[in-house]
């Protein structure tokens, strides 16, 4: 078993800077979560205090039912991976791997079985007499996996691990991690600042900033219903679209309006912000809620100049100005766009989000 709560736990420093503030979370046994969020968000500090790295300075952390604040590190049953791999330079690959069980003094062929079974599921068996120095970066991360592997952990912590890589890699890693997830049947709490890594691993994501919980929830969830635009943002590649606007009424209908653009919004969506007329809003388009539209504008539809055109290989980016404001659509390799062209672009509106301008809070969560 190993079930981790966080109950209020913060942390702050003598110099008054507070790293985390008030998080609760519990994360179920063998699940994997992972923790996103930017540089300083307080992601790899709620990591390290599961380690016993960081001090709790208010709340508590539990492991299943025991109290864990001042538990030392050694006494904990987790491992960690960082991002620097940390292995040891002089050691062949078998003794970097083997290093925490001897330490532990477990049995020499006990030992040799760990150690082998972990290469064989990683596919370093061949590198296993090698140093560090003799490996690829993705090499060297298959060895630190393997070192936390055959310490047989009731929870396996990763602080990035995958930043050092290059992107091909990262991609094959990924599932690697994935895979082991599955085969290990271990609690896994994961650290990155990438949301494709986060999309990819996670059993749930939880989002921060600045030392606080924005959002806790399947990958899915969080995508399709942000509860704020700072999370709207940080998850998409390119970033969700912002317009600011106003909710009104036209002609009977509820519409968002913004300079000579007029949506009339569906009638599910409708209903949902019938008490928000007049609001001061911002409205949330993915890039890939659009379609290329010709003929007759419809209420669905916005018109803009294009900034720029950025091939991806199988599809292609256009950057729009629409009402003053640059905006990405994602289209498919068809058509003939050019720097300069007016477009109408037609909008998924089932698919829009709507923010609170003033809070930045969703109105549709």
């Amino acid at each position: 078993m190993a079930r981790i709560k966080f109950e209020g736990v913060g942390k702050h420093y003598p110099n008054g800077f507070v790293a985390l503030e008030n998080l609760n979370l519990d994360i179920a046994d063998k699940e994997f979560l992972v923790l996103l969020g930017p540089s300083g968000c307080g992601k790899s500090t709620t990591l390290n205090m599961i380690a016993g790295l960081e001090d709790v300075t208010e709340g508590k952390l539990f492991f299943d039912n025991e109290v864990m604040n001042t538990v030392p590190p050694h006494r904990r049953d987790v491992a960690m991976v960082f991002q620097s791999y940390a292995l040891y330079p002089n050691k062949t690959v078998y003794e970097n791997i083997a290093f925490g069980l001897r330490m532990r003094k477990h049995p020499a062929d006990e030992i040799d079985r760990r150690v082998r079974d972990a290469a064989r599921k990683l596919e370093i068996e061949a590198l296993l007499q090698r140093r560090p120095d003799q490996l690829s970066g993705g090499q060297r991360q298959r060895v630190a996996l393997g070192r936390a592997m055959v310490r047989q952990p009731a929870v396996f912590l990763m602080d990035e691990p995958l930043s050092n890589l290059d992107a091909t890699l990262r991609i094959s890693m990924r599932a690697e991690i994935k895979q082991l997830h599955h085969a290990m049947q271990t609690t896994f709490v994961y650290v990155t600042h990438d949301q494709a890594e986060a999309l990819t691993l996670a059993d749930r994501i939880v989002v921060m900033r600045n030392g606080v919980v924005q959002q806790i929830g399947k990958p899915d969830d969080i995508y399709e219903r942000p509860c704020n635009m700072f999370v709207a943002a940080f998850l998409g590649n390119p970033p969700i679209n912002f317009l600011e606007g106003a909710l009104s009424l036209e002609a009977g209908h509820l519409s968002f309006k913004r300079g000579q653009t007029t949506l009339r919004l569906p009638t599910p969506v409708a209903e949902r912000l019938a008490s928000q007329v007049e609001r001061a809003v911002v409205l949330g388009i993915r890039a890939e809620d659009v379609s290329a539209h010709s003929g007759a504008l419809d209420s669905a539809c916005v018109q803009g100049r294009i900034l720029a055109v950025l091939p991806v290989g199988s599809d292609k980016f256009l950057e729009i100005e629409v009402e003053g404001t640059p905006m990405f659509f994602r289209f498919g390799k068809e058509g003939q766009h050019r720097e300069g062209d007016h477009v109408t672009v037609k909008l998924n509106l089932n698919r829009l989000h709507m923010f609170n301008k003033e809070d930045s809070q969703s109105l549709l969560w």
